[in-house]
């Protein structure tokens, strides 16, 4: 009987395993090589509003079918006539560009917050305004000089999670976060 308790305790615990990396792979979006127009996709799709999350998350924007030696801006659109400019990148000969949010960009745009530095010259985040809305935000792509080409994809932004909202948590104990009244 002991030893069929354990089998089952081990056959329980792969299971488990297998489910939580099931869950959490998600294939990077690749550009349609078949579609000869503009085209925009984004890596990872989805985002968390957390300064322990965002700070770690690589956000790029990736496209095809615009003008060689152009430019391209990407914009958010999204609830309550929210309005976020995230990335800019030069056009290759190709058509294609590659678009990456900076680490500046993720804090000060998308979390609405500062960075300053402490006494050992070491970042610190300052959080005094809410970040933009969740939901479900229209990425435009946009040409610089000829503005004519533009591409949309999705980006959902959710909240924080509750391991997300403890690393925050953490954070603010060990100074790396500061939470500010005002504005």
């Amino acid at each position: 009987m002991h030893k069929e308790k354990r089998m089952v305790f081990w056959k329980l615990m792969v299971l488990t395993c297998l489910i939580i990396v099931w869950g959490c792979t998600n294939t990077p979006n690749t550009l349609d090589r078949s579609v000869s127009g503009p085209q925009v996709i984004v890596n990872p799709e989805t985002i968390r509003l957390s300064v322990s999350k965002l700070k770690d998350t690589n956000i790029v924007f990736e496209g095809s079918g615009f003008k060689s030696g152009d430019s391209v801006l990407v914009t958010l659109l999204g609830p309550n006539e929210t309005r976020v400019f995230v990335a800019e990148a030069p056009v290759k000969p190709d058509g294609t560009f590659k678009a990456a949010v900076t680490p500046l960009t993720r804090f000060m745009e998308i979390l609405r917050t500062d960075v300053t530095f402490d006494e050992k010259f070491q970042n610190v985040v300052v959080v005094s305004q809410p970040p933009i809305p969740e939901g479900v935000y229209t990425a435009r792509v946009g040409s610089m000089i000829s503005r004519q080409t533009t591409a949309e994809t999705k980006l959902t932004v959710k909240g924080p999670s509750m391991i997300d909202s403890l690393k925050d948590w953490i954070g603010g104990l060990t100074g790396k976060i500061k939470h500010k009244k005002g504005k």
